[in-house]
């Protein structure tokens, strides 16, 4: 299936292959250089490569790793101690790893209240042979116990970087398509970077999906946006809540502004007719707490979850 998936074959090995800003890349680079690893907290936006950087310094530093779901299995306070302790305490298969390493993926979906304090205790136990790598899309919801103990990272690209990062991508996904004899339009590619950035990897799938065509022109970013506005009709219909949440986060990269004109535009034309006032108002209401709100993502969930409930869809 890995071999299927363009995000998974294609996934750079090292951290020379890596899309990142010159900073972040000389830092993981010394910590290379110097074949050791702090235990990390790497925050950022969804498919900006801190899966992948995570997994690229276990595989050069030569590390035995495991990698846990923080949404998944990472939510239960019992599978979470039994794994991290079978690991962390078991001889390393590995001869030349120095550390054993945790990597949690998506650590901000774990209980605050629960697990992320018991991560504190782990940390400290096992400190000796092994380390954690958090990744996380919000960092503010990782309690300050667990940022004291590690090394944090934000993938923020900056306005300076962020045309080298996407040139630099736009050249990887030439390379992408030329290995799957794709043809493709430059200026196509160029426009999908620009409509999805910095998410890497849902650019890659998106272009994974329209390729089954064997030729990119025009016509994916009309489809691609019916794809997308098919698949939040879809959720909110059959009240798929953890799937609504993911495709929020998905689409945070748009302005909220914009983000809340286009779920306007999707809605009306898949409500039934007594349910568009209250849908209005609700986009209105929550457009509005746009601008004061801390969190987006909460914000817009709480929008959609409102009219998942109070609206009736065709």
């Amino acid at each position: 299936m890995s071999d299927f998936l363009w995000v998974e074959k294609y996934r750079p090995k090292t951290i020379s292959d890596c899309i990142l800003i010159d900073d972040l890349k000389n830092t993981f680079t010394k910590f290379l250089k110097g074949n050791e690893l702090p235990n990390l907290l790497l925050s950022g936006t969804a498919g900006t490569g801190k899966t992948t950087v995570a997994r690229a310094l276990c595989e050069e530093l030569g590390a035995d790793y495991i990698i846990i779901n923080g949404s998944d299995e990472g939510r239960h306070i019992d599978t979470l101690r039994t794994t991290i302790k079978n690991f962390a305490s078991s001889v390393s298969l590995v001869e030349s790893s120095k550390h054993k390493v945790v990597i949690i993926d998506e650590a901000d979906y774990m209980n605050a209240d629960s697990v992320q304090p018991a991560l504190r205790n782990f940390i400290e136990t096992f400190y000796k042979n092994c380390r954690f790598i958090f990744t996380c899309n919000f960092k503010n919801k990782i309690i300050p116990a667990l940022h004291s103990r590690c090394t944090v990272i934000d993938f923020r690209i900056t306005n300076g970087q962020k045309v080298k990062t996407a040139t630099a991508f736009l050249g990887r996904l030439g390379e992408i398509l030329k290995s799957e004899n794709i043809e493709y339009d430059k200026r196509v590619l160029a426009e999908l970077i620009q409509r999805h950035y910095p998410d890497f990897r849902r650019t890659i799938n998106e272009l994974q999906r329209y390729s089954v065509r064997g030729k990119l022109d025009s016509g994916i970013l009309v489809s691609l946006s019916d794809i997308n506005n098919k698949e939040l009709i879809k959720l909110l219909k059959e009240k798929r809540f953890s799937d609504m949440r993911k495709w929020v986060i998905q689409n945070l990269d748009q302005d909220p502004s914009s983000l809340f004109s286009n779920v306007y535009d999707i809605l009306y034309k898949h409500l039934q007719p007594q349910s568009i006032p209250a849908a209005v108002l609700t986009i209105a209401d929550y457009q509005y707490k746009s601008a004061f709100v801390a969190d987006h993502e909460i914000n817009m969930v709480a929008c959609l979850t409102q009219i998942m409930a109070e609206c009736k869809f065709k």
